[in-house]
């Protein structure tokens, strides 16, 4: 199969100067905002925003169409602002183009009292035709306007629109379709309506399809003098047509061994010579699609394997394979051996069928079936055959002759034997006995268990039987095939009574109460009764060894209850089988106890050992516990209760918070619960080193000094006594001499440090002290006036005064030139007007000092090239000379004139605009770009000396602009914020240079989350 791809090339789209639009509306009118991108291969997505990049809200009355366009479907008071933005994004080229904002003023109006009734903005007219290809994505419009705001409702007039695939989608206004089929053709209608009245519009909806294959003709052996059919089906609307090609050649014309109808080539009597490959191709005025058939012609053979042997289950069907080249066969035989059956070419018998393909099969197959088979294939060129065979097997017959013999009453042992059944060609593997037992069981229970398995050469077994139980038996046969049914049930064996073989298990003492012993057991199944008149004998004494006579009752079944029997007093207990026939086996002894109660005594001799922020607990072994002692609960009281459980005569508890106030109780705890408490025991926890400071922060008053601004350690652990500063001056990465200051009085939370090194790294580290010691410190990193700025300034944990700076740069030749004064807060800066392709040098400076920064960049784009043409020829120069010469003359002219005319007011202006270029976002950001007018001073200021403070660029006013600021601590005030405040400060008004490509902050919002914001 082929297909034709298009591969388009096109350049970057570029957005061309535009003027400001502004429109002016009344309320209750509509309105359509235009949004006219530049053009490409692949429509932009629009995104209508403010200038604070947050989406334009849409409803039933606010929609951006189809086309880019934003419709109003009537005019609120509330719509009237100055930054509509249109942004078309290009995924593709990965840019954001930004029109012009177009200011909208809504102006009040009676008319919204009488309302306004249904019309279409798009589509226009009554009837719209849409014709679309089968699988392809289809959008039908309907953008009202009205007031009030118009329903819209779809239907389908044909049919039903719930079983179309289209949904209805962005407030009703679209329905749409993910991937129309042929079910989707029909007449479709949208509806708007509000209570003055109503409008439609119909569409006539065609799907139509590229062709595509029903049947493909497919790639087989021949033999010589066969007929072939090619059989080659395309559907797609309109139909396609059909056309062969032999090796890429068309067929046309008639050949007499070879037709072509339709989709359908026909090759009679083949030869060698036909082999080849034929193409079919299908075309309608959607495309076309392209088929190979490869097409064998070859000698008779039989390519089946010889004396193949066959095993099949007895019943089931057989067909044994003979694959030939040559068909139809001229004589096809098949032989059976064993059999007298002969099968001609084409002639079924019986349960044997000759398929046309040379298969043979043998339906119902039985053992009498099983035996040799041969095929022979006869042409007028020669002649083959091939021979398998068929074994028939089964799974096995079952036992019969099922006897009971040597019958041993005293040991209550059996022989049971039986003969086996026919194996049906697969070997005995094993036997099942499986035995019933009925005269202990309800006849509704009856149930055959597994006793014993026996190999296949066995057919006698020996069981062992309970006695006074009533016992039959059956045999099953098992082979790789499964497994037989099952004999005939044995006659009954019953076996006669005897004293009970064991005694009930699981012997224990479920005393709940005090004063009582519960005796228990599990109950032993009637099968094991051996007789009749089946009871347990119960036996308990006390196990403190003071009496030896067992005590003893009889019960038919647990529990069994004795009284007085104190509290948690141990007995031995133990419990005997017996029936009419007399007693089990002697039972063996257990330990149980009568019923537990609360303990009676708190813990004695209580003792508590403090070691700084844990505390040691110890305590005397409980008495009168009255029950099984479980552990011993340890309690400590403070602001919130702490508990912990032991089950020693020691513990400690840790993680006490120094300096606090404790109590301390302990109690014992058996199963019933918990006894009374002990003495309680306060204690205190001694005095520790504090925690660090909570904060540190600093400001700087000049250009030489900080203040340190810290608050209290949130774990004092202590009475503070003060605190202690250090300070060191960091020299190429290494501290440098520490500088320490002790503070004594607790409350002063501040410090001013001076004289301090303007242009060098500080460590700080503040201290708070106890009696107990120094507590750890809080340790800051930071810069006293800016950070080298990099292609992306990031700060973690460091700090700096940040003053204000200038943006120096020199490229081609020219003179240094400055910026005007920047706000370090900024983050960033913008430089425009820079030449593309160009070396530039840059450098940061702070008053008249030395650089902080400096770096040498290239612009981006074609330098200026100036080609040696007839501009470096002598006889333009001094054309160009003559032309200078002859304005300076008129100029000195003028200038006498205009003093003798006298003086006139005269006033300059210059509005500079400087088009706003889009440049590809990288990582799917918006570049730097103001909508403001920039505002620059007429003459060239001194080295930052006259400029004013504060900066003139910002991004501020941008709704996704970052407002970065330090404050004390140095971290970020300002946080990406999808409405923050426009800082003070004189606003930006240039768009930035496309050239100059500045990366925006580090926490500027990326293109993808402006985008997919919600409105």
């Amino acid at each position: 199969m082929t297909r034709v791809i298009q591969v388009i090339v096109e350049s970057q789209p570029v957005l061309l100067k535009q003027q400001k639009v502004h429109k002016r509306a009344y309320e209750g009118e509509s309105i359509i905002l235009s949004c006219n991108p530049p053009e490409s291969s692949t429509p932009p997505l629009i995104h209508w925003m403010d200038k604070k990049m947050v989406h334009i809200r849409q409803s039933e009355r606010v929609i951006v169409g189809l086309d880019g366009n934003l419709y109003f479907a009537n005019l609120l008071k509330t719509d009237s602002r100055d930054d509509y933005i249109c942004n078309a994004q290009y995924a593709a080229a990965r840019t954001v183009l930004p029109e012009s904002a177009v200011t909208l003023t809504v102006m009040p109006s009676n008319d919204v009292l009488h309302g306004k009734k249904p019309h279409l903005f798009h589509p226009t007219g009554l009837h719209s035709s849409v014709m679309a290809l089968k699988g392809d994505s289809v959008t039908l419009e309907c953008i009202p306007k009205g007031l009030p705001t118009p329903k819209v409702e779809w239907k389908k007039k044909d049919g039903k629109l719930d079983e179309t695939s289209g949904q209805v989608d962005n407030h009703g206004r679209w329905l749409y379709f993910d991937s129309i089929t042929q079910n989707d053709d029909g007449e479709y209608e949208c509806r708007a309506f509000n209570s003055h009245g109503s409008t439609s519009h119909s569409f006539s909806v065609s799907v139509e399809a590229s062709p595509y294959w029903v049947k493909e003709p497919q790639n087989l052996l021949y033999s010589p003098g066969e007929t072939v059919r090619l059989d080659c089906q395309a559907e797609g609307i309109p139909t396609p047509t059909v056309t062969w090609s032999m090796n890429g050649q068309p067929i046309t014309g008639t050949v007499p061994r070879r037709s072509v109808s339709g989709g359908v080539l026909r090759l009679m009597d083949v030869e060698f010579g036909d082999t080849a490959v034929y193409q079919c191709e299908a075309t309608n005025k959607h495309g076309s699609i392209l088929t190979n058939t490869y097409l064998h012609v070859l000698p008779p053979q039989i390519l089946s394997s010889d004396g193949v042997v066959y095993k099949v289950t007895e019943g089931g069907d057989i067909k044994m394979h003979y694959n030939v080249t040559v068909f139809p066969f001229q004589f096809l035989n098949s032989y059976v051996t064993h059999i007298s059956l002969l099968i001609h070419s084409f002639l079924c018998v019986a349960r044997y069928t000759i398929f046309e393909n040379g298969t043979l099969k043998v339906t119902n197959l039985h053992s009498e079936h099983t035996g040799n088979y041969s095929c022979e294939v006869i042409t007028s060129l020669d002649h083959v055959k091939s021979s398998g065979s068929i074994t028939v097997v089964a799974p096995p017959d079952p036992p019969r002759d099922l006897s009971v013999s040597e019958i041993d009453p005293q040991g209550g042992t059996l022989t049971l034997s039986w003969t086996p059944g026919h194996s049906h060609n697969s070997p005995i593997i094993e036997f099942i006995i499986q035995a019933r037992e009925e005269q202990h069981t309800e006849e509704g229970q009856w149930r055959w268990e597994e006793w014993k398995k026996t190999p296949g050469d066995f057919s006698e077994v020996e069981l062992k039987l309970q006695p006074f139980c009533t016992y039959r038996f059956r045999i099953i046969a098992v082979n790789e095939l499964g497994h037989s049914e099952p004999s005939k049930p044995s006659e009954h064996f019953s076996t006669p009574p005897a004293v009970p073989y064991s005694n009930p298990s699981g012997v224990r003492s479920d005393s709940k109460d005090p004063g009582t012993l519960i005796i228990s057991w599990d109950e032993m199944d009637k099968r094991f009764h051996h007789g009749q008149g089946f009871q347990y004998k119960v036996f308990w004494r006390e196990a403190d060894g003071k009496g030896v006579h067992w005590n003893h009752g009889y019960t038919t079944g647990p529990p069994f209850l004795i009284n007085n029997t104190g509290t948690y007093t141990p007995f031995e207990i133990k419990v005997q089988a017996v029936n009419s026939l007399g007693e089990g086996p002697a039972p063996v002894a257990e330990i149980g106890h009568s019923g537990e109660d609360l303990p009676m005594e708190a813990p004695s001799g209580v003792s508590v050992t403090v070691m700084n922020s844990t505390v040691r607990v110890k305590w005397n072994e409980a008495q009168k516990v009255r029950g099984l002692l479980l552990g011993y609960k340890v309690k400590l009281i403070t602001t919130i209760q702490q508990l912990t459980l032991c089950w020693f005569l020691v513990t400690e508890v840790p993680g006490l918070r120094l300096f606090s106030q404790y109590e301390l109780s302990v109690t014992v705890f058996n199963s019933k619960g918990e006894g009374p408490r002990s003495k309680v025991h306060p204690f205190n926890t001694p005095e520790g080193a504090p925690g660090p400071p909570a904060s540190l922060t600093f400001e700087s008053p000049t250009d030489k000094s900080l203040i340190l601004y810290w608050t209290p350690p949130i774990e004092r652990n202590g009475i503070l006594l003060g605190y202690i500063v250090q300070y060191q001056e960091e020299v190429d990465n290494i501290g440098g001499e520490v500088q320490m200051q002790f503070i004594s009085d607790p409350s002063v939370t501040h410090l001013e440090l001076k004289p301090l090194d303007p242009s060098s790294y500080y460590i700080f580290n503040v201290m708070a002290r106890t009696a107990a010691g120094d507590g750890p410190p809080i340790t800051r990193r930071g810069f006293h006036f800016f950070e080298r700025p990099s292609h992306f300034l990031s700060f973690f944990n460091i700090f700096m005064n940040l003053m204000y700076f200038c943006v120096f740069y020199v490229g081609g030749g020219i003179q240094w030139q400055n910026s005007e004064v920047v706000n370090s807060t900024q983050g960033f800066y913008t430089l425009t007007g820079l030449q593309p392709g160009t070396d530039y040098h840059l450098a940061i400076f702070q008053g008249n000092s030395t650089p902080h920064w400096q770096e040498k960049l290239r612009t981006n784009g074609p330098g200026m090239y100036m080609p040696g043409g007839f501009a470096t020829q002598g006889w333009f120069i001094g054309l160009i000379s003559a032309v200078v010469l002859l304005v300076l003359i008129l100029l000195i002219l003028c200038l006498i004139k205009r003093s003798k005319g006298g003086k006139y007011a005269v006033k300059d202006k210059e509005d500079k605009e400087v088009d706003s270029e889009a440049r590809p976002m990288k990582d799917e950001t918006f570049g730097e770009y103001s909508d403001a007018d920039e505002k620059r001073s007429d003459s060239q200021p001194s080295l930052c000396g006259d400029s004013k403070l504060g900066s003139d660029d910002s991004l501020a006013e941008y709704g996704d602009s970052v407002d970065i600021q330090f404050n004390e601590d140095g971290s970020f005030i300002g946080q990406y914020s999808g409405r923050g405040p426009v800082p003070h400060g004189n606003e930006s008004s240039g768009p930035a240079s496309p050239v100059n490509a500045v990366p925006p902050p580090p926490i500027a919002p990326s293109m993808s989350t402006i985008l997919n914001r919600p409105s």
